[in-house]
């Protein structure tokens, strides 16, 4: 069942992408303003989707299945991409991935996802930091990364609580 956030993110996003003439059309635009807002797309938005856009539940569920950038679960705080693709493969994006793996089994707040190409391949390996791209990367400086945004993060929460509590 969708919060009363997600719900009305769902409803927006719909409102805002679907066009009256091509209703299908908006498919695409609708998910990735979901994804962009709530950082997934949630099963129960699935059938409202697919009710507003005449479509069937499997073919919104095969677009969001078929398109790796989609997720359908709540993403941790930080989210890692390791390209896997064959230039950065060449210069030791293995090893790297292997590394951030055992790095991601021990920090619960790491969501890590596998991606075939993030246009650095003369830079390879490369990864993305919460959609910040990096080139001529090795485990050492993956975790130097790693803590920076995590310790950016600590005081981005830190200050958005502290200013909360001003407000009170």
């Amino acid at each position: 069942m969708l919060s009363d956030h997600q719900q009305e993110t769902v409803q927006s996003a719909i409102l805002e992408h679907k066009t009256e003439q091509f209703h299908q059309s908006g498919l695409l635009p609708i998910l990735h303003a979901i994804q962009d807002r709530l950082g997934f797309i949630p099963a129960d938005a699935t059938p409202i989707i697919a009710k507003a856009l005449n479509l069937s539940r499997a073919e919104v569920h095969g677009v969001i299945t078929f398109y790796h950038h989609f997720r359908q679960e709540q993403p941790a705080q930080t989210i890692v991409q390791v390209c896997r693709a064959e230039a950065c493969q060449s210069m030791g994006a293995e090893t790297l991935w292997q590394h951030v793996c055992q790095r991601a089994n021990k920090d619960n707040a790491i969501t890590l996802e596998p991606v075939y190409c993030l246009g650095l391949c003369s830079t390879a390996p490369a990864i993305s930091v919460n959609e910040r791209p990096y080139a001529r990367v090795n485990a050492a400086r993956f975790d130097q990364l790693l803590t920076r945004h995590q310790d950016t993060q600590t005081s981005s929460t830190t200050s958005a609580e502290v200013a909360k509590e001003n407000t009170k």
